[in-house]
C-alpha cells in the first residue's frame, strides 16, 4: 500500500491568530466521524506529517481540517500558506477511536473540546447518529479569547436545526465575554456553572461524555467527572467518559 495519497487544496480559511482550517479533495476510503488521518508535505525532501481529525461529516464534500500553527514545527507554517490547486498528501487509512459506535447507549450526550479539537465533535454532529442516539446533545468549546470561537455559523446551523435537542455553551479563559462561560471546562464542572449553563445535570445514569483536548485538559476533565461520580468507557469495563488526546 502507498503510503500516501496525493490530495488537492480546495480552499484555506484564517479563523484568527493561528488558526485556520483546510479544504481539500482527495480519494480516500470511507472514515467515521470522529476519526483522523495525517496531512503531509515534503521538506527538504522528506514528508512529513501530522494527525488532523475530519471536520467534515463522512458523507460530506471536500475534506476539511481544523488546526492551528505552530511557527516552529516543519508543517503547519507551510499548511497556512497553500492556495486553491496546490498539491498536498494523507495518510490512505483513517484511524481513531473517538467515535459514537465505541460510546455506550444513553441519553444526554456531551462533547468538550478545547480549541482545534473541536473538529472531530462537528463532524460528528454533522451525522446523523447524535441526533437519532439522544434525546440531547451538549456541545462545550473551550478557548482562550471569543475570537477564537470558530465555526459559529456550523454551529448556529446545528442550534436551529435541532432546536430543543441541541445545546452550545462556549468557555474562554483569558477575557471577559457576557455570553460564555469564564474560565476552563474541569473547574466549570467542578462548581456546577456548567451544568447550571447547559440546563442538564451530569448524571451517571443518563450522560455520556467525549472529550478532546490537550493532555492536560483530558486529565483535569475526567478527574472532574469522576468526581461527580462519572468513569472512563473500556471495552471490558464500561464507563461514561470517552477520551482523546488532541495532540
Amino acid at each position: 500500500m502507498n503510503k500516501w495519497v496525493e490530495g488537492t487544496v480546495v480552499a484555506q480559511k484564517h479563523w484568527a491568530g493561528l488558526l485556520y482550517s483546510l479544504q481539500l479533495e482527495a480519494k480516500l476510503p470511507p472514515f467515521k466521524a470522529g476519526q483522523f488521518t495525517k496531512l503531509a508535505l515534503a521538506v527538504d525532501g522528506e514528508m512529513v506529517g501530522r494527525p488532523y481529525s475530519f471536520v467534515n461529516a463522512p458523507a460530506a464534500r471536500p475534506h476539511e481540517f481544523y488546526y492551528v500553527v505552530l511557527p516552529e514545527h516543519p508543517l503547519t507554517p507551510r499548511l497556512c500558506k497553500l492556495e486553491a490547486g496546490d498539491a498536498i498528501y494523507l495518510a490512505p487509512q483513517p484511524a481513531g477511536f473517538l467515535t459514537l459506535d465505541e460510546v455506550p447507549p444513553g441519553e444526554h450526550l456531551w462533547l468538550l473540546a478545547t480549541g482545534t479539537a473541536l473538529g472531530p465533535f462537528l463532524s460528528i454532529l454533522g451525522s446523523e447518529a447524535p441526533w437519532r442516539r439522544f434525546r440531547r446533545v451538549l456541545l462545550v468549546h473551550a478557548v482562550r479569547r471569543a475570537e477564537e470561537l470558530a465555526y459559529q455559523e456550523r454551529i448556529g446551523a446545528l442550534l436551529a436545526q435541532h432546536a430543543g435537542q441541541f445545546v452550545f455553551v462556549p468557555v474562554v479563559s483569558r477575557e471577559h465575554s457576557a455570553f460564555a462561560l469564564a474560565g476552563r471546562i474541569p473547574k466549570a464542572i467542578e462548581d456546577g456553572r456548567l451544568e447550571a449553563k447547559a440546563g442538564l445535570e451530569l448524571d451517571a445514569r443518563v450522560s455520556r461524555v467525549m472529550v478532546c483536548g490537550n493532555p492536560e485538559m483530558v486529565a483535569d476533565t475526567v478527574h472532574a467527572l469522576e468526581g461527580r461520580g462519572l468513569k472512563k468507557h473500556r471495552r471490558r469495563d464500561p464507563g461514561q467518559i470517552s477520551v482523546e488526546n488532541y495532540w
